[in-house]
């Protein structure tokens, strides 16, 4: 049973709930109406935009594999990943996009001024502007100018939107902030815009580039692809695929320059040697001419062919080991002494060992990536201060490898010059001149190998410099991928609106009940004070409503009176008790809750049932029953009592020698008797007055002679008069006023009523207003008049 007991009011909850929230329904659909009005405004002139997108593949270095190339397996110290993670980097570089800016002119933008939105113009643009002023003050400006298209041959120009515009020739010099420009017409789209008003915004370059660089994104389709994606969004789509067309061209052209630059490098260094050699060789030349001009020889015969043979080719291998060694030597000399961290290497020069020729190759490769990054960076940056640290290692390496290299060939060229001695010693028994001779003509043709050595590399050198590949290779350009904008989806929008127009009021409305402590209905306060009885609840009454019912009223106030009397009389009638069970005690809070409306009402209901009642005014600090019933044109004072009228309670409890008779005042309202005791004149003591015997007394003699008698007490929470009555009184009613008494007010009374402070205790809500009537306002009264709501005054 608990649990079915459980299930049940779980439901009832959930009913309240929903019936609470219906009842509100105009909020969710005035919220609704309004949000979808928004959506379809913001639908109507939002710029739409497209998805443009271009997808390249990264192109591998040929003949410069990198020192750790052997550990691409591991998770670090480099990667294919790595490699293509770094050569995003450059693609998305701050550099790049400054040249892509300036390569479009994308600074300057134009636009046609409608009446709610602007619409950018790209390349059919109406008009041509020549900016005179250099390129250093334009890249760095900002400005705004309006021009309006009067004719083709003048134009109106303002410097902002709400100043009045100055009529300028086209082709004419103008003087602007930006410096002076000459703007002439664009006939073959001038017709399009003629008389329209175009505006035109000169930006820093710098700024646009950024603006470039955050709408482009970079993604590769695969953990270890070397294939890119890019794809912007951008409201033209002839734009968003100009911008990234132009995006791949500088990063190939940026590649194709840093190659070129090591190409150069290559070169001069070449051309220095042949020059050296060139040299050389021309003093042996001259030697050989002059040893045989001195002595008159022609053509001498080879003596002991063998040795000269075995010595020729000793010493050609000595020669070509000691230009080794002079390579060697220069090149540790560069490498050493290169104070310029941002001067490449030669390479490609004719060292034998690869490992040298793969390092300096590397070196290069990574001195430019790092000169490309210091361009949008500095070189406080992790990236670049990790690139220094390789160079630094990497020269470090080719100088330990070039002075090992030189021992090496060092020692070789002195083992051959040993071997060369002995040889020499063998020929030494042949003619001194023909053994000068051969002396001068071995290095005339050593001399001349190495010569030609050096012309063909600075030949190889150029081949590769004409025949230099970009770094990427596209595989599409960029393309609009849908005919159709990706933004503003109406539909989600629309959607989003349409339940955004459920939430919003909900979560307002939610919001404003977890922050509500009034009580508000019945059902309501039930909840908060538990097993104690609310008798009944009364409707909210207007100022030109009756404040008293008559015999035959049938008002929803009349038949909620009749509730409260029904439920009232239950509990007088249901003790059983020798003494009489029908004294009422009616309080309240504070002033202003209704208690004194409350009790003379419920003193018409029950005198219309033909039962004695009496009412009693205690409230004798603010007496209001007096003018309660003084207000009212249809209340008469019948009988004797039209003498005593001054005579109250306080009198009673001051001067014991009134009697009960003199104060009771009999009422006719409508058709309707009752007897009034007055509250009296406002006395300095009440609080003693109230401690003697003379109210109980009085208690106890009317509730014998009447069969109802309700007592309007002062506010329970204000003072203690009510207290100092209560214990004389069967019952008592709380009254509490919808949306303005405290649900932690009802505390007080119940807490007073643990402590056996008051008597009976029950609750009345007043001031309902029609609609929480009954449970959840789902059932109300039924017997008021009825009126169409505004749906239904034509059905």
């Amino acid at each position: 049973m608990n649990t079915i007991s459980k299930g049940f009011q779980q439901e009832q909850d959930l009913n309240d709930i929903v019936v609470r929230y219906a009842k509100r329904w105009y909020w969710f659909l005035l919220t609704i109406i309004i949000l979808l009005g928004a959506a379809y405004i913001y639908n109507r002139y939002a710029v739409p935009k497209y998805d443009i997108s271009a997808k390249i593949q990264i192109l591998e270095e040929k003949g410069a594999s990198s020192e750790l190339a052997v550990f691409k397996d591991l998770d670090f110290l480099g990667g294919k990943q790595n490699e293509v993670e770094d050569e995003i980097e450059v693609l998305n570089s701050r550099s790049n996009f400054i040249e892509v800016v300036k390569n479009l002119k994308a600074n300057v933008t134009f636009s046609q001024v409608g009446d709610i939105k602007e619409s950018e113009i790209y390349n059919k643009v109406p008009v041509n502007i020549n900016f005179l002023s250099p390129d250093s003050l334009l890249y760095n400006a900002k400005h705004i100018f309006y021009i309006e298209l009067t004719s083709k041959s003048n134009f109106k120009l303002r410097n902002k939107e709400d100043e009045l515009p100055k009529i300028y020739s086209f082709g004419k010099n103008i003087s602007t902030p930006v410096g002076d420009v000459i703007i002439t017409p664009n006939i073959q789209f001038f017709n399009a815009y003629e008389g329209e008003d175009i505006k035109i915004i000169v930006n820093p370059i710098t700024v646009v580039a950024q603006n470039f660089k955050k709408m482009v994104k970079i993604s590769t389709i695969d953990e270890f692809s070397k294939i890119l994606t890019l794809s912007i969004e951008h409201p033209i789509p002839e734009k968003g695929i100009g911008i990234l067309n132009e995006l791949v061209n500088v990063y190939n052209t940026n590649a194709v320059l840093d190659k070129k630059e090591i190409a150069d490098r290559t070169f001069k260094f070449i051309n220095e040697r042949i020059s050296d050699i060139y040299s050389n060789l021309a003093t042996v030349d001259q030697t050989a001419q002059e040893f045989k001009t001195d002595r008159g020889l022609a053509d001498l015969q080879s003596q002991a062919n063998i040795n000269l043979n075995v010595g020729a080719a000793t010493q050609q291998e000595l020669e070509n080991y000691r230009n080794q060694l002079n390579i060697a030597s220069a090149m540790k000399e560069i490498v050493t002494d290169q104070n310029d961290t941002n001067e490449t290497l030669p390479s490609n020069i004719g060292i034998s060992d690869p490992s040298i020729a793969n390092s300096t190759a590397k070196y290069n490769q990574l001195l430019q990536e790092r000169n490309r990054l210091l361009k949008s960076s500095n070189d406080k940056n992790p990236v670049i201060v990790g690139l220094n640290e390789e160079l630094q290692s990497i020269k470090n390496g080719l100088a330990a490898s070039l002075g090992a290299m030189e021992n090496n060939l060092s020692l070789t060229v002195n083992n051959l010059s040993k071997q060369q001695s002995r040889i020499n010693s063998k020929i030494y028994s042949a003619p001194k001149n023909e053994r000068a001779l051969r002396d001068i003509t071995r290095k005339q043709e050593t001399t001349e190998s190495l010569y030609l050595y050096l012309l063909q590399r600075r030949e190889e050198s150029q081949v590769a410099l004409a025949s230099t590949a970009p770094k990427s290779k596209v595989i599409d350009s960029a393309y609009l991928t849908d005919e159709k904008p990706i933004s503003p989806n109406k539909f989600k929008i629309y959607l989003a609106s349409f339940l955004l127009g459920f939430i919003l009021p909900f979560s307002i409305l939610y919001a404003h009940d977890l922050m509500d402590n009034k009580v508000h209905s019945k059902s309501m306060l039930e909840k908060v004070i538990g097993n104690y009885p609310v008798l009944a609840e009364l409707p909210s009454v207007d100022k030109k409503s009756q404040k008293y019912i008559h015999e035959d009223d049938r008002s929803v106030l009349a038949e909620s009176l009749r509730i409260l009397r029904t439920n009232l009389d239950y509990l007088i009638k249901s003790k059983n008790s020798v003494d009489r069970n029908n004294v009422v005690l009616v309080t309240s809070s504070v002033s202003g809750e209704g208690k004194t409306f409350v009790s003379s009402n419920l003193s018409m209901i029950f005198s219309s049932t033909k039962k004695k009642v009496l009412l009693i005014g205690a409230d004798i600090r603010n007496p209001k029953l007096t003018d309660f019933f003084k207000e009212d044109k249809n209340v008469d004072i019948l009988g004797k009592a039209k003498k005593n009228n001054k005579l109250g309670l306080s009198e009673y409890l001051m001067d014991h020698s009134i009697e009960t008779d003199d104060l009771i005042k009999t009422m006719l309202v409508h058709n309707n008797t009752i007897d009034v005791i007055y509250s009296g004149k406002i006395l300095p003591n009440p609080s003693e007055l109230l401690m003697g015997d003379r109210f109980k007394n009085l208690i106890e003699e009317v509730s014998q002679k009447y069969d109802y008698v309700i007592i309007d007490s002062a506010p329970l929470m204000v003072v203690t008069d009510t207290l100092l009555i209560s214990p004389y009184a069967n019952h008592t009613i709380y009254v509490t006023r919808a949306h303005i008494t405290e649900t932690k007010v009802v505390d007080f009374p119940i807490s007073l009523q643990k402590e056996g402070k008051l008597v009976g205790l029950n609750f009345v809500v007043n001031d309902v207003k029609e609609s929480n009537l009954g449970y959840g306002g789902k059932y109300g009264y039924g017997y008021g008049i009825k009126t169409k709501k505004w749906w239904q005054v034509f059905s």
